[in-house]
């Protein structure tokens, strides 16, 4: 079944080549399809184009098949095209002629469009929620080893005192930062464009401040030319979120794996979470932060990939945006997996206390000897030159006392205010009005 087919039988090879793995992909976008499919017909007997009872009758089935996907029922049915053709023809099946009523008023572009971004904004709760369990992991791990000193490094050579606690809140607050692009995304996604039909509206009187509220969307795409223009720019737009928080895992990831380094020492790995080599009996492998690494260098090729597609489209539809489901789609399920294994593993690892007993460290103190002795009265430049003339001269003594005190050092990690920023961004994105709207869609 394929809604705009009429008498013509198509071509198998095109048939294949042209539908590709859209079928699979759009097993994601099945909740989104019937959330949408309930807005528009419930609008469609506000105009008048849907009785009471036939309404009653569509919303009875609708959210009967809503409720299967729960236990993995749904499938979309060989020679069916696409998740709209099947929601359609299932409703047709049990409705009649009523099923084929649900179409009035919109068009796939739309409707796909729609699908989009319910899926979209949906995930990004999901994602949000990951990452804003993993940030107070970390701000719990940075006050807990506070103390606990660790060499920095500027040109991968041992630069000033650091510690785990600035190492750990580090990345809560590039998550953070992370979690701000991705709530701009989401606020861009979070726009109705149900009602742009193919892209230039529609001769019906279609409420589309009615399918808004109804689906807890901020407002609508408002004009039709631009709802269409929108797809892969919200996807790209949301890729560019995305890439960001991979960016900051697969930075930690690769802390670790140089941290967890027999010649550093740092840290240590659980045996479990490690794997072996096949000749080597010694070995211990970091393999899921590398994994994880890899697939967060992946994710954040994402919006490369849909803008090569997009980059080159007059307004319009084009079926080149198909393409963006295959990339798009399974990218939030990549990156959620990388979060879940580094939030397990990392929970797991071993801290050494006493790295900088080891003397090879002595000389990443020599900055906190210049600025003693330039408290004491010494001009920076005397005191720089003193300092160094002692290391050259083999008789620098570290003092491993470190006081910083200012915002964001040592000794003032600032921990409370970066929890604050976090809370702050997850309340602007208003998940609880789309919450809301779903559930009473769902009634």
């Amino acid at each position: 079944m394929k809604l705009w087919q009429k008498n013509i039988e198509i071509n198998k090879e095109v048939e294949k080549f042209t539908i590709d793995k859209d079928r699979e992909m759009d097993l994601y976008l099945v909740r989104s399809d019937i959330l949408g499919s309930i807005a528009h017909i419930t609008m469609l007997n506000s105009i008048g184009l849907l009785t009471s009872s036939e309404l009653s009758q569509l919303l009875i089935e609708l959210k009967s098949i809503y409720k299967s996907i729960d236990y993995k029922q749904f499938s979309i049915e060989e020679g069916v095209e696409d998740v709209h053709s099947q929601v359609e023809l299932m409703l047709t099946r049990k409705l009649g002629d009523i099923g084929k009523k649900i179409h009035s008023g919109r068009s796939r572009n739309d409707q796909v469009l729609l699908d989009l971004k319910l899926f979209t904004r949906d995930a990004i709760q999901t994602l949000t929620k990951e990452i804003s369990e993993f940030i107070n992991f970390l701000i719990i791990q940075s006050d807990k080893y506070k103390n606990i000193l660790l060499p920095g490094y500027t040109h991968l050579q041992i630069a000033m005192p650091s510690s785990f606690g600035l190492w750990f809140g580090a990345y809560a607050e590039s998550l953070v930062d992370d979690l701000l692009l991705l709530q701009a995304a989401y606020k861009i996604c979070n726009r109705n464009p149900l009602g742009s039909a193919a892209g230039y509206g529609s001769s019906f009187p279609l409420n589309r401040q009615l399918t808004t509220d109804l689906l807890g969307f901020d407002s609508m795409n408002y004009n039709a030319v631009y709802a269409q223009m929108g797809r892969g720019k919200m996807e790209r737009t949301v890729g560019f979120a995305l890439a960001g928080i991979a960016a900051t895992f697969s930075k930690l990831a690769s802390d670790v794996c140089l941290y967890s380094n027999q010649n550093f020492e740092f840290i240590k790995l659980p045996n479990e979470f490690t794997t072996g080599s096949s000749i080597m009996p010694h070995k211990k492998n970091p393999d899921v932060f590398e994994l994880a690494r890899a697939k967060c260098n992946w994710i954040q090729s994402v919006p490369q990939q849909i803008t090569l597609i997009i980059n080159n489209l007059t307004s319009g539809y084009f079926r080149d945006l198909q393409i963006t489901k295959k990339i798009f789609l399974p990218s939030f399920e990549e990156l959620s997996e990388c979060i879940r294994m580094v939030f397990r593993m990392i929970q797991k690892i071993d801290i050494n206390t006493h790295i900088l007993d080891n003397d090879k460290y002595s000389f990443i103190f020599s900055v906190e000897k210049v600025n003693e002795l330039v408290l004491q009265g010494l001009p920076f430049r005397d005191a720089y030159k003193q300092v160094g003339l002692e290391i050259e001269n083999g008789n620098f003594t570290p003092n491993k006392k470190v006081n910083h005190t200012h915002e964001g050092s040592i000794g003032n990690l600032c921990n409370d205010k970066i929890t604050a920023m976090k809370e702050l961004i997850i309340d602007g994105f208003n998940f609880e009005k789309v919450n809301k709207a779903v559930q009473n869609l769902l009634k």
